[in-house]
C-alpha cells in the first residue's frame, strides 16, 4: 500500500532536487522522479515524490499538459496535497509558465484558493508588499534582470502572476504573517470571500515560512519555492500520519567523475573560476558551436584523457554581455537548444565510457544531462549547499548526481559536491 502524502509538481530538475532536499530535511521519505513517466518508478515507501519536469521554458500549454499529466498521476499514487514548484527567483515570462500551470492545477484539485510564496531566506529570496527580493535588491535589480531565458523586469510578484493567470491575484502582508497561522488562515478567508483566487504571501524568514506552511494544511494546492516546502512536512509529521526520520544515507557509487556547467548566473562563473585553480576547465564555445563547429568530439577526448585521474570541468558559461551577444545573433532559444544537446551527447558519451559521477550547474543542463544519462528516478541524499542535495539514481545503472540551480552554492560547490556525494 502507497504511504504517499505529498505530490510534487517541479518545472526544472534543479528545483526539483531543491524542493526534494528540503522534504528530506524535514523529515519525509523523499524521491524525486524524472518527467511524468518516472512516477513509474517511484518507490511504495515514498511519503512525498516529487515529479522533475522541464516546463519553465517551453510554451504555456505544454506546460500545462505535462504538469496536469503528472498530478493526476501522483493523485492516483495517493497523494493527498498538490505542491507545484518553482524557481524563488520567479524567473518566468508574462505568458506563463507560472500562472498558467497554476490556473490548471486549481482546476484540476479543485482547491478554488492557492497562495504564491517563493520565499527563500536561506538563499536570499524573500517577499515584501508583495515584492520580491535578492538579498537587498528588487528582483528586477538583481542579476535576474539579465535571466538568458526569462528575463525578469517587475519585482512585484502581484502583477506579475496577474499578467499570467486567469485567477484574480491578492496579498497576505508580512504584517500578518507575523501574527502566526491563525492570521494567515483568517486572512485566506477574507480573500476568499472577495473570489480572490491566489495570493502572494510575504515572508523574509524561515519563521515566517513556518507559519505560512501551517496555514496551509487543509489546501489541496500550494504553489512557491522550496522554502515553504519544510512547513508543509511539518503538517504531516504533526498529524502523525509521517515518521518525521530524516533518512538520507545513500549507496556509495564507484566511477570517473565529470563536472558540466551551462549557467550563466554570476554564482556560477564564480565557481567555475574557483574550480579552474583545482581541476581543467575546458570551454564549450557556444559561438562556433551555432556556426556550425562540432565541439563534443574534442570535448569528449580532451576529458578522456584524464578519465579516472582527476575531474574535468566543461563549461558554456559566459558573462552576460557575452551571452547576449550570442544570443542576438543567432536567438536565444535556438542557442539554449543547441547548448543543451551538446551537454546532453558529451554527457552520454562519458557515461558510456564509464562515468558514474556527475556534478551540473543550471537547470536546463542538469535536465538534458539527466534525459541523456536515461535516470528516471533519484534518492535524496545530504545536502552539499542550501537547496542543493547529493542524490543516486534508481535503475538499471547507477549514477551518483549533484544538480544545482545556477544560482545555488558557495564558491567552491564543485569540490564540495565531490566531498558530499557518496
Amino acid at each position: 500500500m502507497s504511504r504517499l502524502l505529498l505530490g510534487c509538481v517541479a518545472d526544472d530538475y534543479t528545483g526539483a532536487s531543491d524542493l526534494a532536499n528540503t522534504l528530506a530535511k524535514a523529515g519525509l521519505h523523499t524521491v524525486q522522479t524524472i518527467g511524468p513517466e518516472g512516477l513509474d518508478h517511484a518507490p511504495d515507501d515514498a511519503e512525498a515524490v516529487v515529479a522533475a519536469l522541464k516546463s519553465r521554458s517551453i510554451e504555456p500549454a505544454e506546460a500545462v499538459r505535462m504538469s496536469v499529466d503528472a498530478w493526476r498521476r501522483l493523485k492516483g499514487l495517493g497523494a493527498r496535497q498538490c505542491y507545484f514548484k518553482y524557481c524563488s527567483t520567479f524567473d518566468s515570462t508574462d505568458r506563463g509558465n507560472i500562472g498558467p500551470v497554476m490556473d490548471a492545477l486549481l482546476e484540476e484539485t479543485g482547491a478554488g484558493f492557492t497562495i504564491a510564496s517563493p520565499s527563500f531566506p536561506e538563499t536570499g529570496r524573500t517577499v515584501y508588499q508583495g515584492n520580491l527580493f535578492v538579498w537587498s535588491q528588487p528582483l528586477n535589480e538583481s542579476p535576474l534582470k539579465d535571466h538568458p531565458l526569462n528575463p525578469m523586469r517587475d519585482a512585484n510578484l502581484v502583477r506579475v502572476l496577474e499578467r499570467q493567470s486567469r485567477t484574480r491575484i491578492g496579498l497576505v502582508d508580512w504584517q500578518t504573517v507575523t501574527q502566526g497561522p491563525d492570521a494567515v488562515r483568517a486572512a485566506f478567508d477574507v480573500l476568499r470571500k472577495a473570489s480572490i483566487g491566489a495570493a502572494v504571501v510575504d515572508a523574509l524568514t524561515l519563521g515566517d515560512l513556518a507559519a505560512i506552511g501551517s496555514a496551509c494544511r487543509d489546501l489541496s494546492l500550494v504553489t512557491g519555492a522550496s522554502g515553504l516546502a519544510g512547513g508543509i512536512a511539518r503538517n504531516f509529521i504533526e498529524a502523525g500520519l509521517a515518521s518525521g526520520r530524516n533518512a538520507t544515507d545513500l549507496p556509495a557509487v564507484a566511477g570517473p567523475e565529470v563536472l558540466l556547467a551551462g549557467s550563466c548566473s554570476p554564482a556560477t562563473l564564480a565557481q567555475v573560476e574557483a574550480a579552474g585553480q583545482r581541476y581543467p576547465v575546458l570551454r564549450l564555445d557556444v559561438d562556433a558551436l551555432l556556426a556550425g563547429t562540432d565541439m563534443v568530439p574534442a570535448l569528449h577526448d580532451a576529458v578522456m584523457a584524464e578519465f579516472g585521474h582527476r575531474p574535468v570541468l566543461v563549461a558554456s558559461s559566459a558573462p552576460p554581455d557575452s551571452v547576449r551577444t550570442v544570443q542576438d545573433r543567432h536567438g536565444r532559444e535556438e542557442a539554449g537548444r543547441r547548448v543543451e544537446e551538446a551537454f546532453a551527447r558529451l554527457a552520454q558519451g562519458l557515461a558510456e565510457a564509464g562515468a558514474r559521477r556527475f556534478v551540473v550547474a543550471g537547470g536546463e543542463t542538469s535536465g538534458a544531462v539527466v534525459d541523456a544519462l536515461g535516470v528516471k528516478a533519484l534518492r535524496i541524499g545530504p545536502e552539499i549547499a542550501p537547496g542543493v542535495p547529493a542524490t543516486v539514481s534508481l535503475g538499471p545503472v547507477t549514477y551518483a548526481l549533484a544538480l544545482k540551480s545556477g544560482n545555488f552554492g558557495g564558491p567552491n560547490f564543485f569540490s564540495d559536491a565531490l566531498e558530499v556525494m557518496p
